[in-house]
């Protein structure tokens, strides 16, 4: 189990997040930051795993091909306005 969280750290972090606690509260919430701390440590047990091997790109190549003319492109819009879409106006 990890050292107990003094309770000036406790009120220092209350302090950086703008949280008003009592006495009581903080003296409860430095047990609760000892077993979060305690949580992390148990993390570092853990075994570590092999790792996969790295990725390989497995995307096809990019292939150009003929796009649409202003033309196509405006034919089925419901306004143009000097050969661009028109849209509603926003302001």
């Amino acid at each position: 189990m990890s050292e107990r969280v003094d309770e000036d750290e406790v009120r220092h972090v209350a302090e950086l997040a703008r949280v008003d606690l009592d006495d009581e509260e903080v003296e409860r919430f430095a047990g609760q930051f000892a077993d979060i701390l305690d949580h992390f440590e148990a993390l570092d047990e853990v075994p570590e795993v092999e790792s996969e091997p790295e990725l390989v790109n497995v995307m096809r190549a990019d292939e150009i091909h003929e796009g649409l003319s202003q033309e196509e492109a405006l034919e089925n819009a419901p306004e143009t306005e000097d050969g661009f879409f028109k849209g509603p106006r926003v302001s």
